[in-house]
């Protein structure tokens, strides 16, 4: 099951960055936010990402409109003419109507709200949410039916009062955000970057004050107008020294790999993603795009978000993995034994080999194999293949061959360290490598990684394409599902003991 042990055939085709033209479109920002600011708290910033992230929950909180809900349907319940409800029953209408509003997305973060652009929304929960309680009353009480008169009220007082509240609440957060705006980067290129940082400084409503452009395919340099941040350590600084809580992409982050990297960077410091595409918004790969009812200086914007987490699933999935390994480690034992005497007896003290490999959001971790060379094995961390090589006994070949050298990573399963199905973990010489050249090999890192995969089940190991492994590798991720997993796990378990030449 492994994929470690082969050259790989590479497709010739290089990464995807996109070089130049960032300086040039950022001639129209003036020359008053030009410098990084000195960090505003000490350099270290242990709890820096936890801060961040309530900090953003604050500024783009549903709390004020979520009080101005609950009060609206509190005032319904009690001023609607025709309408004869216990007081305590404005709390339960008070959740439903905000569960309604969280289906239809109107606690999304905006940079331009407008009641009156939700009026028709609102109306359509206020309706559905007054019908529901008319039926459950004249289920429950017929003689305290509403009637129709007093259900219309209801529903357009409803409305009126939510409109009224939500409007309030808009027109003060605009206030406090031309007065205090947050700082933000303009992620992206050439021209379109320069002009989505020359609105957002030219109309300081929105709450966003640029600082810098993003741009990794660029040069750091730029006219002067604005920082050009072409490296990810000098975008983590400057997310660090000037407390960006935004980030806006002008163009999906998928367009290519090393813009597609910064999503993780700015989500582990708290920072809300933001797609202002001038050329149009295309699919993105890993993300939901909500529905483009907000504009920034006439560009349509659209909050990035992820896609559930289905953390339900995820914990099914972690589960599972700790019992069937655990499982796994106590039946197998009396083979892993026998490996190791035999590894012990062919070539010598030292039956564990530990190499550090990348896992989960790019973190290194320790992974555990059989020793299948007689000497030392630290230049491997460098060295692709070891297929042929004069130190590896009988022994070690078969091991090699049968995979019966990958059974103490079952070990790395149950501490958590991998999954047993997920992306082959690779070792950071060859992730830095493979990263630069092949488009969406780093986005493997999105999930843990794995004994086997849709990549190794497909016949892809040893001297193999690295770019279809990748590509295999993000498809798994894309559709994940447990019963994916199961599948792939049968798969392996049918090949397991199978000898593949020329591989292990």
């Amino acid at each position: 099951m492994t994929m470690d042990s082969a050259p790989p055939r590479h497709t010739g085709q290089g990464g995807t960055g996109h070089a130049g033209g960032a300086a040039a479109g950022t001639a129209a920002v003036p020359r008053t936010v030009t410098a990084i600011h000195p960090p505003r708290r000490p350099a270290a910033d242990p709890a820096g990402p936890l801060v961040r992230q309530r900090r953003a929950r604050r500024r783009h909180g549903a709390s004020p409109l979520l009080a101005a809900d609950a009060l609206a349907v509190v005032l319904t319940t009690a001023a609607a003419p025709g309408l004869e409800l216990p007081g305590e029953a404005a709390g339960p209408l008070a959740v439903l109507l905000a569960l309604l509003h969280v289906q239809g997305g109107l606690y999304r973060p905006r940079l331009a709200p407008s009641a009156l652009l939700e009026l028709p929304a609102l109306a359509g929960r206020a309706a559905a949410l007054w019908c529901g309680a008319a039926a459950v009353v004249a289920a429950v009480e017929p003689r305290q039916a509403l009637g129709w008169w007093a259900l219309l009220a209801a529903v357009c007082l409803q409305t009126a009062l939510t409109c009224a509240g939500r409007g309030l609440v808009n027109q003060l957060r605009r206030r406090s955000v031309r007065r205090r705006p947050a700082s933000a980067l303009v992620v992206g290129p050439g021209d379109g970057a320069g002009a989505v940082a020359a609105a957002l400084h030219g109309h300081p409503e929105y709450g966003l004050r640029p600082v810098g452009l993003a741009d990794t395919g660029a040069r750091a340099d730029g006219d002067g107008a604005m920082p050009v941040l072409a490296t990810h350590e000098d975008i983590r600084r400057a997310v660090i020294q000037n407390s960006v809580r935004d980030a806006v992409f002008t163009r999906p982050p998928e367009a290519d790999e090393h813009t597609a990297s910064l999503v993780r960077l700015f989500h582990d410091h708290g920072c809300r993603l933001w797609l202002a595409d001038p050329a149009g918004t295309a699919k993105v790969t890993g993300m939901r795009v909500a529905q483009p009812t907000d504009q920034l200086w006439g560009y349509a914007v659209q909050p990035l978000l992820p896609r559930p987490a289905r953390q339900v699933e995820r914990w099914v999935k972690r589960s599972l993995d700790s019992a069937i390994a655990l499982s796994a480690l106590i039946a197998a034992a009396p083979l892993m034994g026998a490996c190791a005497l035999a590894v012990r007896i062919s070539d010598g003290p030292g039956v564990i080999f530990r190499q550090e490999r990348v896992g989960l959001y790019g973190r290194p971790f320790t992974l555990l194999k059989f020793r299948t060379l007689r000497a030392d094995e630290h230049e491997s961390a460098t060295r692709w293949t070891v297929a042929g090589d004069n130190r590896m006994s009988p022994v070690g070949s078969f091991l090699r061959k049968s995979s019966l050298d990958e059974l103490p990573q079952l070990w790395n399963v149950v501490r958590g360290d991998m999954s047993l199905v997920g992306p082959r973990p690779e070792r950071p010489f060859f992730v830095a490598k493979f990263s630069s050249v092949h488009p969406g090999y780093e986005a493997r890192h999105r999930m843990p990684v794995g004994i086997t995969g849709l990549a190794q089940i497909n016949g892809l190991r040893g001297d193999t394409s690295i770019e279809d492994r990748a590509r295999f590798d993000n498809h798994y991720i894309d559709t994940w599902s447990l019963w994916q997993d199961l599948w792939i796990l049968a798969r392996t378990a049918a090949s397991f003991f199978r000898f593949r030449l020329g591989g292990s």
